[in-house]
């Protein structure tokens, strides 16, 4: 884990995404997609059948993510997409499944 400077240029979100998103391999799509726009964080399964991802980069990078995310991999049905900017002095170096 690093730190972020504090002139950073860098966005932290938190992204909730609901549908049919569980057991239809959203999470290693996930993973796979952040590799490819050189995010940081992580994504995983919640208790409400949902999964939670935390996004950290460049602007335009979180923003093809979460565009991406409103559509998933292919068996996904996603239903709604929410997000909500975080504050973290935490810098991710890479993106993983938790």
């Amino acid at each position: 884990m690093k730190t972020l400077p504090a002139n950073h240029s860098f966005e932290t979100l938190l992204v909730q995404v609901r549908g049919k998103v569980q057991g239809v391999g959203f999470r290693a799509a996930t993973v796979r997609q952040a590799h490819l726009s050189r995010l940081g964080g992580w994504v995983r399964n919640t208790d409400q059948g949902g999964v939670e991802a935390l996004l950290q980069g460049p602007h335009d990078s979180v923003d093809r993510m979460l565009s991406w995310l409103l559509q998933g991999p292919p068996a996904a049905r996603v239903d709604e997409v929410t997000s909500q900017e975080v504050q973290s002095d935490r810098r991710y170096d890479r993106f993983e499944q938790v």
